[in-house]
């Protein structure tokens, strides 16, 4: 006989009750017929279980160790039995159980979790993370992940061919990141064309340090003497050295000393988007997913009051107009 999961109930039973009559009646089974199966399964793990007498059963040696190793694995698979069946019906259930999220990067993925953890405390939630967009539409269109958020550049629109639904969260006017003793950073906003003789850095990825920055950069009057291209941290050091200036968004967390200005004229837009597969199960919750993006922007946005007072003077901007979407 093979030992199952069935048979160390029976055994943890008798332990708890002190009596095979007893767990007999937990069990719902006749007393002859727990009595028999203990013994089937005394014959399986070579001795007795159990001390029998007038006072009841006591476990011998050999029964604490079974016990021991059976008040571990008994739980644990009753959470894999109820997380398994969670999984299992998120597909048809209003909400999810299991959220995985691929993002570019920025503040908004932070705030989407935070507010998915709270209205869900059970989901999985994992994230991934990229610095290209492609590869987040790619891994979500095969399923390895429920959703993308990605940021476009301009009137960049993401690519049809991963057959993705993309809703817009908000978009924005690219700011420059310099240190705040910059004679740029005293105003609420800089002029692009007063910035022609400084080096530019910015990270990897496929966002506005290509085209949309060599556009707007001639449009001002000027080619860029220096593009620094590197992670963000690096970039960060260069701009804190005063060695560049640094495009960022403006939800970005400036560190001390450092101002973070939009740029007059908003030459250099940034969009916000979520997208997901229209037949997974993630279509059902994306309209609640993307309510949590854009309150999370929202939140996110507030920290630089000075771009906030900006934006009313830029309604194509933000993301008030896409409350209907």
């Amino acid at each position: 006989m093979n030992l199952e999961l069935r048979h160390l109930k029976v055994v943890c039973a008798i332990a708890e009750t002190g009596s095979v009559t007893k767990a007999a009646s937990l069990l719902g089974l006749a007393q002859p017929a727990l009595t028999a199966q203990l013994q089937r399964i005394e014959r399986t793990l070579g001795g007795p279980l159990f001390e029998r007498d007038r006072r009841g059963a006591r476990p011998t040696a050999l029964g604490e160790l079974v016990l021991s190793r059976a008040r571990v694995l008994l739980p644990a698979m009753k959470g894999l039995q109820d997380e398994a069946a969670r999984l299992a019906g998120s597909g048809s259930d209003e909400e999810m159980s299991r959220y995985r999220i691929g993002a570019i990067g920025g503040p908004i993925v932070g705030g989407l979790v935070q507010r998915l953890s709270d209205a869900q405390p059970e989901a999985q939630i994992t994230t991934y993370a990229s610095y290209y967009s492609d590869e987040l539409a790619t891994m979500t269109a095969a399923g390895k992940l429920d959703f993308a958020q990605a940021g476009f550049c301009g009137d960049a629109v993401p690519s049809a061919e991963h057959g993705l639904v993309w809703q817009t969260i908000a978009i924005d006017g690219v700011c420059v990141l310099m240190p705040d003793d910059h004679p740029q950073a005293k105003g609420t906003e800089v002029d692009l064309a007063e910035l022609s003789e400084v080096a530019w850095a910015g990270g990897p990825g496929g966002g506005c340090f290509t085209d949309c920055f060599a556009a707007a950069c001639a449009r001002a009057g000027f080619t860029p003497r220096r593009i620094l291209e590197t992670d963000v941290r690096s970039a960060i050091d260069m701009v804190e050295s005063g060695m560049a200036v640094m495009i960022a968004q403006p939800n970005f967390r400036s560190p001390a000393g450092l101002a973070n200005r939009p740029i007059k004229g908003a030459p250099l837009r940034w969009k916000q988007m979520l997208g997901w597969h229209p037949e997974s199960p993630a279509a059902q919750v994306a309209p609640r997913l993307m309510q949590m993006a854009r309150e999370a922007y929202l939140e996110t946005a507030a920290r630089n009051p000075l771009y906030v007072q900006w934006l009313a003077d830029y309604p194509q901007l933000g993301v008030e107009q896409l409350a209907g979407v």
